[in-house]
C-alpha cells in the first residue's frame, strides 16, 4: 500500500489548537500514515512544542501532489489558507472550527478525534465548491496579475477619503458605472463571508452563480446582482480615478491596481474540493451559525 500523507494545518497561535494538532499528528502516526506541516505551521507549532520539530514539510519533503487530504485545525480563515497551501494538487480540505462561525468547517472540535478517525479510515465523501479565476488587465489589455479566489475578489479603494470609478461588465456588455468604495464578486461558499456583511444575497452551495455587490455605491442603480456560473465580470477603474485601488482576493491575496486597470472574474476551471463527513443541510448551517430564531415552526410537510 501507498505511504499516506496528510497535511495538517494550525492556528498555532492559540494553546488549544497547538495540543489538538499534537493530537491530530499523534493519531496519524499512530494509523502508519505520515502528517505533514507547511514550513510556516511547522516553525510556529514547534515554537510552542518541540514535538512538532521533526514533521515533514510541504514542499520540502513531501511534493503537495502527493497530498492525500489537508485536516484544518481553525475557523474559516486558516481553512482558506489551506486552500492555498494545496492550490497546486487534488487533496479535499477537511475544516475542524476552532474559531467562533466557522462557515467552511465540516465539524466542531469535540468530535475532532472521531473525524480524524474517519479520515484514516477514508470514510468521508468529497464536495466541489466553484472557485474563480482572476486576471487583471492593463490599458493595453495585456495580463498583469493572476490569481484565483474561493470566497471573493474584491475590488477597494486604497485611500480612505477617496472612492474610485468603475464600469460594471457582464458577458462583455457594459452595465452601469458609478463611484463606490469597491465591488465584490463572490462565488456562493463565500456568499456568507464579505459578500454577506456587503449586503449580497445567501447563495446556498448547490446552487452554481456569481454575486456582484457594489460596497456604498453613489448611484441610483447599484443592487446586487446574481449572475449564471459562466458569466464573465469585468470591473474596469475609469482613467479619472484620482484614488488608488486594490485587488483582494479572499482577503489573503493583493495586488494594487493602476489607473485605467481591468479586473476579469470567471468561474475558475479548477474547483476547491471539501471533505465531508456528514450530509450538508446549509439551511441547518445557516441557522445554527447565525443562532437564527425558528420557534413556532410545526415540522416540514409529509
Amino acid at each position: 500500500m501507498n505511504e499516506r500523507r496528510i497535511l495538517v494545518v494550525a492556528h498555532a497561535r492559540r494553546d488549544d489548537t497547538v495540543q489538538a494538532a499534537r493530537r491530530v499528528v499523534t493519531a496519524l502516526r499512530g494509523a502508519g500514515a505520515t502528517p505533514v506541516l507547511s514550513a510556516e505551521d511547522r516553525a510556529d507549532l514547534a515554537a510552542e512544542d518541540v514535538f512538532f520539530a521533526d514533521v515533514d514539510l510541504l514542499g520540502t519533503d513531501i511534493p503537495v501532489e502527493d497530498i492525500e487530504l489537508a485536516i484544518v485545525l481553525g475557523g474559516d480563515g486558516t481553512i482558506l489558507r489551506a486552500a492555498e497551501l494545496v492550490r497546486d494538487g487534488t487533496a479535499p480540505i477537511l475544516g475542524i472550527n476552532m474559531g467562533h462561525v466557522g462557515f467552511l468547517a465540516e465539524i466542531e472540535r469535540d468530535d475532532m478525534d472521531a473525524a480524524v478517525a474517519r479520515i484514516i479510515d477514508r470514510d468521508y465523501s468529497v464536495e466541489e465548491r466553484m472557485a474563480l479565476a482572476v486576471r487583471v488587465k492593463d490599458t493595453d489589455g495585456s495580463v498583469i496579475y493572476s490569481t484565483w479566489a474561493l470566497n471573493e475578489a474584491t475590488v477597494e479603494k486604497a485611500s480612505r477619503e477617496r472612492m474610485i470609478e468603475v464600469v460594471v461588465e457582464i458577458d462583455g456588455r457594459p452595465l452601469t458605472s458609478f463611484g463606490c468604495d469597491g465591488m465584490v464578486v463572490s462565488t456562493p461558499t463565500g456568499a456568507t463571508a464579505y459578500n454577506f456583511s456587503a449586503g449580497g444575497p445567501v447563495i446556498w452551495p448547490s446552487v452554481e452563480a456569481i454575486a456582484v455587490v457594489p460596497l456604498s455605491a453613489h448611484a441610483l442603480f447599484a443592487r446586487p446582482l446574481v449572475v449564471a456560473p459562466g458569466a464573465s465580470v469585468a470591473i474596469e477603474l475609469l482613467d479619472r480615478n484620482d484614488g488608488m485601488a486594490m485587488l483582494w482576493c479572499d482577503g489573503r491575496r493583493s495586488h494594487e491596481l493602476p489607473r485605467g486597470a481591468r479586473v476579469v472574474v470567471r468561474r475558475s476551471s479548477r474547483p476547491v474540493r471539501l471533505a465531508r463527513l456528514h450530509p450538508s443541510v446549509f439551511t441547518d448551517r445557516l441557522v445554527r451559525k447565525f443562532q437564527l430564531p425558528v420557534s413556532g415552526w410545526r415540522g416540514a410537510e409529509a
